[in-house]
């Protein structure tokens, strides 16, 4: 994730049990990938969260990326 996306989202203990924000609205970044899984357009998610910018939707989803890049998989086996 570039630095500009990067300085967009904060993990902070004690905001949201940790849970990473966009800094500055602390809406979770969960929030704005399921509203995108939903298929809820971007400009309506920027006029539901009016503090939130495009780039911080851009950042919630490049976090989402990374988090997943590095999420280890394991195989699993179905014994008869």
């Amino acid at each position: 994730m570039n630095d500009q996306l990067q300085q967009r989202i904060s993990l902070d203990p004690k905001l949201m049990l940790g849970k990473p924000v966009i800094r500055g609205p602390r809406i979770p970044v969960e929030i704005i990938v399921r509203m995108l899984a939903q298929g809820i357009p971007e400009s309506d998610i920027l006029r539901e969260y009016p503090r939130l910018q495009p780039d911080d939707i851009r950042a919630a989803l490049a976090y989402a990326a990374q988090v997943l890049a590095h999420e280890d998989v394991f195989a699993l086996t179905v014994s008869a």
